[in-house]
């Protein structure tokens, strides 16, 4: 199976994730800005992650998958997974109301990546990290690791 891991980070933290699933897939891990089209053909998955910053992906992920086209993961298995605070850890009744109503990255990447024609293998996961920059929160290596290897 051909699987291919997109992502960008803004402070690492989306990387080792995405690496760590790269590695229990035994496939390709690619920052967004060195995708080439050439690299999508022939995908039998794709996952593509973010980190959450103003409740989005970052512009590079967005810009990305603007530029897919449409029908182009057709047959494709497709998941989308993001970096995160724990609200509940921040304890912000403001950022707690803010999440229920503009949520996380992976879900508009998800939501990208069927409308281009994938196939959802996955409902969206997040993976969170301490404080704004992290570091990663202890054992969210290896959880992302087994959440990839359900994908396929």
């Amino acid at each position: 199976m051909k699987a291919l891991i997109v992502y960008d980070s803004a402070f690492g933290n989306t990387e080792q994730i995405a690496q760590a699933m790269g590695a229990a897939l035994g496939c390709d891990v690619r920052r967004v800005t060195e995708v080439t089209p050439e690299q999508l053909a022939g995908l039998d998955a794709l996952l593509v992650g973010s980190p959450t910053q103003a409740f989005s992906p970052l512009p590079t992920i967005k810009a990305w998958l603007k530029r897919l086209q449409p029908h182009s993961l057709q047959g494709v298995k497709v998941a989308a997974f993001d970096t995160r605070a724990d609200v509940q850890e921040v304890n912000s009744g403001i950022l707690t109301a803010f999440v229920k109503v503009f949520g996380y990255a992976a879900e508009p990447i998800a939501a990208q990546l069927v409308k281009k024609g994938g196939t959802q293998a996955m409902p969206p996961a997040g993976f969170f990290v301490e404080g704004k920059e992290g570091p990663l929160r202890a054992g969210e290596l290896e959880r992302a690791a087994a959440w990839a290897r359900q994908i396929l």
